[in-house]
């Protein structure tokens, strides 16, 4: 079992900046890829970004590129999203995910809404304008 924390969240104003720290229990972190994923009030959650367990290959969606930024630190069991540049329309809670399959990310699959197998209790992140 994956227990999944994620840290990081707050109040911001537009323009300002945030990292997000998730936090993995278990000893296959360095295998999983990992993603953040987001639900803002009143909507349906999205993928924002993932990284791959080799910390090459990433994906992120259209509206964030440019502006955030997925990572991980294989030894702390950790992945982050640096998040710059916020505007109101990145106010959301933010999850963080894992992927135990193998010869991932599997990029659409996370479009569709499937393929994550463990998920962290979110942080809220709240940008005003």
């Amino acid at each position: 079992q994956v227990q999944l924390v994620e840290s990081g969240g707050g109040l911001v104003q537009a323009g300002g900046s945030l990292r997000l720290s998730c936090t993995a229990s278990g000893r296959f972190f360095s295998i999983y890829s990992m993603g953040w994923f987001r639900q803002a009030p009143g909507k349906e959650r999205e993928f924002v970004a993932v990284i791959g367990w080799n910390d090459v290959n990433t994906y992120y969606t259209d509206s964030v590129k440019g502006r955030f930024t997925i990572s991980r630190d294989n030894a702390k069991n950790t992945v982050y999203l640096q998040m710059n540049n916020l505007n109101a329309e990145d106010t959301a809670i933010y999850y963080c995910a894992a992927d135990s399959r193998t010869g991932g990310p599997y990029y659409s699959d996370y479009l569709l809404g499937y393929g994550m197998d463990y998920w962290g209790a979110g942080t809220l992140v709240t940008v005003s304008s």
